[in-house]
Formats: structure tokens, C-alpha cells, sequence
């Protein structure tokens, strides 16, 4: 049926667009040419749709939708066919992890913190 058919597509989709934020995937893709072929990089251009709320929400590594913006361009898409390119990209999305995850922690002691002191003040 249409509906199964739909939900499998949604499911493929998804699934190949969160393996984008892999730069090790998307230099594994660019070794074996798929970014030469025209029809690959037109089905890049028509996933763009996961960058619509709609869709995002779906997403566990949203990452990827950074990477499919990049992936638009040509020179990114030869960049990738070199291994030291796709470990830059690899370190820094470990060192953007690293400082978010330090940051929110900050945030959500500072916001508990704010919370005991008002807690505090009604009594």
C-alpha cells in the first residue's frame, strides 16, 4: 500500500540523511565518486526537506542538516575525497560536542542554583 511504501521511504531517508553528519561516510562517498554523479548530488539537493521543522524533529543527529547545507557545494564534495579533510571535520564536531556539553552543564547548574535561591526567598 501507498501508506507502507510512504513510511519506508520516510524511514530510508532519514536514515541515509543522519549518516551525513559521518565525515568518515561522506569521505567513503567521495572516494568512490558518488559526488561526481549528477543524480546523487540532485538527491542531496532534494533532501534539503529535512531542514523543515517537520521533518528536523525526526533527526537524533542533527548535524547532518549542517552537512547536507555543505554538501550543496562542489568544492566541499571534492574537499571530502581527502582523508585529512574528513578527520578536520571529525575533530571538530568532537571539540563542538565537547564544549557544548560543557556549557549546558554550566547553564542548568546556574539556572538549579536560581531556582533553589527564589525557592529560598518565598519562604
Amino acid at each position: 500500500s501507498d501508506d507502507t511504501g510512504n513510511r519506508l521511504r520516510f524511514q530510508l531517508e532519514l536514515e541515509f540523511v543522519q549518516c551525513l553528519a559521518n565525515p568518515n561516510y561522506l569521505n567513503f562517498l567521495a572516494q568512490r565518486g558518488y559526488f561526481k554523479d549528477k543524480a546523487f548530488v540532485n538527491y542531496l539537493k532534494y533532501l534539503l526537506y529535512w531542514k523543515e521543522p517537520e521533518y528536523a524533529k525526526y533527526l537524533k543527529y542533527p548535524q547532518c542538516l549542517h552537512m547536507l547545507e555543505l554538501l550543496q557545494y562542489e568544492h566541499f564534495r571534492k574537499e571530502l575525497v581527502n582523508a585529512q579533510c574528513a578527520k578536520f571535520i571529525d575533530e571538530q564536531q568532537i571539540l563542538h560536542w565537547q564544549h557544548y556539553s560543557r556549557k549546558r552543564m554550566r547553564l542548568q547548574q546556574a539556572l538549579a542554583e536560581q531556582q533553589q535561591q527564589n525557592n529560598a526567598s518565598v519562604k
